[in-house]
């Protein structure tokens, strides 16, 4: 049997101003774009069965063009491979504070989608001698939560989840928050032909037969971080992936993405006058593969005293900002450095401290504060602390 595991499809997501030609946001456009090319593959590949492991939308209430680009990508997919079953998890995106609160998942329920939003439940293909036990993150978040085995008499077992297994993502704070914890022990891959999860961004090994598939494009605050990851896993780009039971063989299959987030070689500039920084900036610029146009394009800079920053060519800059479609300038003051020491160590800290890293890792304007704008964050989540103390 053939299983396709998609995640994290974040339709919806926002971010930056461009728009599209139709007046629509650019990203949005993008990131619908990304799972169109993914059905495609899908179709071409004829799985048996696909699961969808949560956050299919960016948010509980989703902008109509993402409700219909979703119905008509599952309508697609029906009319080319009639057969195929699908079974869809709610993730913590999609899952409303208020039980009283119904979500837009069920909607497709009208397209023949197994919709499992708030309760666990079992989920049995006589068709495909499989059994699918679907887990959304509604019933992993409470202590009560359903034990995570499969049903006997099934030749096939699957394991569809939304959930946070520990110290995933931690080195660079890629994991997203306000995830279902789990533990190992907990899921326990050995008793399952496949494990289908979702919530971390990066397809990601965790047994030979339990998988995290990644999302289908850098929906994320920190998507510089996660092509870190993505090169310290050795994972190239997006996509979703093909699991071949039994045996759980898993076969990663990228799909195309509209543009490539370009992480531009890092700049020391302890020491650089303003003018020699503006040439570095423009040889990196220069430099860049593939080049920066109409990319998400990050330049990151140590060691910038706020009087150098405001000398830079500021029209050169907006120059570079004008023909990507998104580019930063990154610049980070001297008192950043012990900072950056302590996000490589990667050790475990308290709120503030993880806070503070998160701020000072932010894209930010160049002439914004970076240094008052952490203080003020880290400042009102102490606060907070002391409140909930007292």
């Amino acid at each position: 049997m053939k299983i396709a595991h998609l995640a994290d499809l974040h339709l919806g997501f926002r971010q930056y101003d461009r728009q599209t030609p139709r007046g629509g946001n650019q990203r949005e456009a993008d990131v619908a774009e990304a799972f169109r090319n993914a059905v495609g593959d899908l179709i071409a590949q004829r799985p048996d069965l696909v699961v969808f492991a949560g956050d299919i939308f960016h948010s509980i209430r989703p902008p109509n063009p993402a409700i219909l680009h979703l119905f008509q990508q599952l309508q697609r997919l029906r009319a080319e491979l009639p057969a195929v079953r699908v079974v869809m998890v709610a993730g913590e995106h999609d899952t409303p504070r208020s039980a009283e609160t119904g979500t837009i998942l069920r909607l497709y329920e009208a397209l023949g989608v197994e919709v499992v939003a708030d309760q666990a439940r079992r989920v049995s293909f006589p068709e495909l001698d499989c059994s699918v036990l679907a887990i959304p993150h509604q019933a992993l978040r409470h202590a009560d939560r359903p034990a995570l085995r499969p049903q006997p008499g099934s030749t096939f077992n699957i394991l569809v989840l939304h959930g946070v297994l520990p110290s995933l993502g931690e080195e660079r704070g890629t994991m997203e928050y306000g995830g279902a914890p789990l533990t190992a022990a907990e899921l326990g891959a050995a008793h399952w032909d496949y494990v289908a999860l979702g919530h971390y961004h990066v397809a990601h090994r965790v047994e030979p037969n339990a998988w995290y598939a990644g999302s289908l494009e850098y929906v994320t605050p920190n998507p510089w971080g996660q092509l870190q990851d993505e090169r310290a896993a050795g994972v190239a780009g997006k996509g979703y992936l093909l699991a071949h039971v039994p045996g759980a063989r898993v076969e990663f299959r990228r799909v195309p993405l509209a543009r490539q987030h370009v992480d531009l070689p890092i700049i020391e500039g302890k020491g650089l006058t303003p003018r020699e920084l503006d040439h570095r900036i423009a040889a990196a610029v220069a430099a860049a593969q593939p080049a920066i146009d109409g990319q998400v394009v990050r330049q990151l800079v140590f060691d910038v005293p706020p009087g150098t920053a405001r000398e830079l060519d500021h029209a050169r800059i907006r120059g570079y900002k004008a023909r990507a479609l998104h580019f930063h300038l990154d610049l980070r003051r001297p008192a950043d450095a012990p900072t950056r020491a302590a996000a490589i160590a990667g050790r475990r800290r308290p709120l503030p401290a993880l806070v503070r890293e998160f701020l000072e890792r932010r894209p930010l304007d160049a002439d914004l504060d970076r240094a008052a704008f952490t203080a003020l964050g880290v400042e009102y989540v102490e606060r907070a602390g002391r409140e909930d103390a007292g």
